[in-house]
């Protein structure tokens, strides 16, 4: 294998996060909270732009290394490939402190979306090569990102 398609298997499997024997979307999700909290790091010192380009650079890497693996493998979303739930989670965490209640909201709140797939996030998984593969994570990020919103603004919260 030639070192971009290694680099992109590398990227894909989050070093090998999404060879998990079981729920390898999980063991995806788990390795990017240290990221999350990174991120907002990032976020505090130079801004919440620097948040944002953090975000496109690993969607952009996301989509790009997603595509290979799916050429690569033959399939049209292979299961190996969790770089899609760390960018679905890095969306759910956008402009959210880091506490640990937002941390462990968003990635359930995440999981939950990303595994039932409420519309159109079953639509999104039937687009082609890496955009197919990424997208309905990115959904999910969006929905668990507004659901956790959503619950702040309640009473109880």
């Amino acid at each position: 294998m030639d070192p971009i398609k290694r680099l992109a298997k590398f990227l894909a499997t989050v070093a090998g996060a999404g060879y998990t024997p079981l729920l390898p979307g999980t063991a995806g999700t788990v390795v990017a909270v240290p990221l999350a909290l990174a991120l907002a790091a990032v976020a505090d010192h130079w801004g919440v732009a620097a948040y944002l380009a953090a975000l496109l650079a690993v969607v952009i890497l996301a989509l790009w290394s997603a595509g290979v693996m799916a050429r690569e493998t033959g399939q049209h979303d292979p299961s190996v490939v969790v770089v899609d739930e760390v960018a679905g989670y890095l969306l759910a965490m956008a402009f959210l402190a880091p506490t640990w209640e937002h941390l462990l909201a968003a990635f359930l709140l995440f999981r939950l979306f990303d595994i039932t797939k409420p519309p159109p996030c079953r639509r999104m998984e039937k687009l082609a090569g890496g955009l197919g593969i990424v997208a309905d994570d990115l959904v999910a990020g969006i929905y668990a990102n507004l659901a956790l919103r959503l619950a702040q603004a309640l009473p109880v919260w």
